[in-house]
């Protein structure tokens, strides 16, 4: 499910089954050095995300990414989504992110970081394979979190 209205009405209605919040955290790079591996980073996460709903559909919520620069405080920036995600009614809250900064930060929910893989020169069936490798690699953690409830 999507954070779109339409999915939302789905989500009312079913949503004993769909106990699972994905939030992209998503760092924006300005620097002009930087730019270009920023806006990789991002393409791999998104592609990643949305391959990860396709696939549990019925089973999880994306949420659009969180998006924060270089000058936020990830400490500072957890408490504030610890406060405000705790208040979502799912059972499993997990974020996704490419910045290995997370790693270190204690937060409600499970951070899961994973490398960014430049996809802005794969084709598509390439880059599926990297999607299913990648999810290949998360889905322990999802379902150790769903056996726990």
């Amino acid at each position: 499910m999507n954070w779109t209205a339409k999915d939302m009405d789905t989500y009312m209605q079913q949503k004993e089954y769909i106990d699972t919040l994905i939030v992209p955290l998503l760092k924006v790079e300005t620097a002009p050095e930087k730019m270009k591996n920023s806006a990789s980073s991002s393409e791999f996460l998104m592609h990643l995300t949305t391959y990860m709903e396709t696939q549990f559909k019925g089973r999880m919520m994306l949420m659009p990414p969180i998006s924060y620069t270089e000058s936020i405080e990830p400490v500072e920036m957890a408490k504030n989504l610890t406060r405000d995600m705790t208040s979502a009614p799912f059972k499993h809250l997990f974020y996704i992110t490419t910045d290995s900064a997370w790693t270190s930060v204690q937060m409600e929910g499970e951070v899961i970081w994973l490398p960014s893989i430049p996809l802005e020169s794969m084709d598509a069936s390439l880059r599926k394979t990297i999607m299913e490798d990648q999810l290949r690699q998360i889905l322990p953690r999802l379902t150790e979190k769903w056996a726990q409830s």
